[in-house]
């Protein structure tokens, strides 16, 4: 018999929508008490090459990839474009570079 995938992400929370055109809420990198808008950029939109914070590397153009930034005042002016898999691993990673 086929093994069934769990959908709702284990034991995590599921992230809070907040309505700014499919963002969601979740909790930040390591050490960071902050929660965080999260949307999820496809490939097709992702126009422009961007400095991930979880690695150092580029994120290149065309490469799907997560935009997140704080969830307080001015926090928009802190948006940065995350590998999706650094995003992921945020927890047990710390960041390479500051967010400011």
């Amino acid at each position: 018999m086929p093994r069934r995938h769990r959908r709702d992400g284990g034991d995590r929370p599921a992230p809070r929508r907040d309505g700014l055109g499919g963002a969601a809420l979740e909790a930040g990198p390591a050490g960071d008490p902050d929660q965080y808008h999260v949307r999820r950029i496809p490939a097709a939109r992702a126009a422009k090459d961007y400095r991930c914070p979880g690695c150092d590397h580029l994120v290149t153009a065309g490469t799907p990839h997560v935009v997140a930034w704080p969830d307080r005042p001015g926090g928009d002016d802190e948006r940065r474009h995350w590998h999706a898999g650094c995003w992921s691993g945020r927890g047990r990673r710390g960041l390479t570079r500051r967010w400011s």
